[in-house]
């Protein structure tokens, strides 16, 4: 018996076609409750910093003085806990995530109506 289940199991690998998906060409289709990464809407931020304290991995720093809001994206674990504490709700989590780097990826914001700038890095 276990001859012809491994023949049909053969059989059926053979003719099948690849089990994954050629990445670089076809993208990746993500669910609706996909987390990705977190993004903000600076202008609606006041920063309180309930972000900052509740973040498990510290990858959120809130300055209040400087009005700046910064993530570490590659300590980010994309838990979501950020964006549920935060009575502004002005954090969200995009479906996408970040691309890969080999160097720390930091992305810094600042309230336009204080510094006049919003910087990605």
């Amino acid at each position: 018996m276990s001859i012809l289940s491994i023949t049909k199991t053969l059989f059926k690998s053979m003719f099948h076609g690849p089990y994954t998906s050629a990445y670089p060409l076809q993208k990746k289709v993500f669910f609706d409750k996909t987390r990705g990464s977190v993004k903000i809407n600076i202008s609606d931020c006041i920063f309180c910093g309930i972000c900052q304290r509740r973040c498990p991995t510290g990858a959120i720093t809130v300055e209040k003085e400087d009005r700046a809001w910064r993530i570490e994206r590659l300590r980010c674990i994309q838990c979501s806990y950020c964006t549920e504490v935060c009575p502004k709700k002005c954090l969200a989590m995009d479906g996408q995530y970040s691309s890969p780097s080999q160097g720390s990826i930091k992305d810094e914001y600042k309230d336009a109506r204080v510094s006049g700038d919003q910087a990605d890095h």
